[in-house]
């Protein structure tokens, strides 16, 4: 099988074991019998969508993504997860609903669910945001959040994770 993989997940694709891929921004350009791509992604070819913004969707995305070559066990998964505090500490959800927010994009919201924030659209302490939304926002009295998107950060998903809940464990 031709696997082809988006920059953005080629770290999950090499931990899951498979080491015949090729890499491109825009796997339809390529000859390939299956694309691995960001959930938010479209593409022609088939294709296996995964998310990897909260260290959950990341552990069941590497999980998907052996399952075509060596299934990994949770374990061995695990071991990934090692050196990386934030991605460890939040595999399971935390409740820090005290800290009320309001925010924009689907990303941020899974990030933000995980983290155990309220989010509200009344009375909130932040506003977080996606960080190409700067331009965007307009004058609050509640403090601005800004988040690395895709873009700006780091392809390697367990550091995104880190970058971000770095940010967002300040405000707790």
């Amino acid at each position: 099988m031709k696997i082809i993989t988006t920059p953005m997940c080629e770290e999950v694709v090499r931990l899951a074991g498979i080491d015949d891929y090729i890499v491109n921004k825009n796997p339809d350009e390529e000859e390939g019998d299956l694309a691995i791509l960001l959930s938010e992604s479209k593409v022609v070819m088939n294709s296996l969508a995964i998310k990897l913004n909260t260290p959950k969707q990341l552990f069941e995305s590497i999980r998907e993504v052996s399952k075509l070559e060596n299934e990994l066990c949770d374990d061995e998964i695990l071991e990934f997860f090692e050196g990386y505090e934030l991605c460890h500490k939040y595999l399971e959800s935390h409740d820090n609903s005290h800290i009320k927010v309001y925010v924009y994009s689907n990303f941020l919201r899974d990030i933000i669910l995980n983290i155990g924030f309220e989010i509200t659209d009344e009375i909130y302490d932040y506003i977080i945001y996606p960080d190409y939304l700067e331009d965007k926002l307009e004058k609050t009295d509640a403090t601005l959040v800004s988040i690395p998107s895709h873009t700006s950060v780091a392809k390697n998903p367990f550091e995104r994770i880190e970058m971000r809940y770095s940010i967002l464990e300040n405000l707790i």
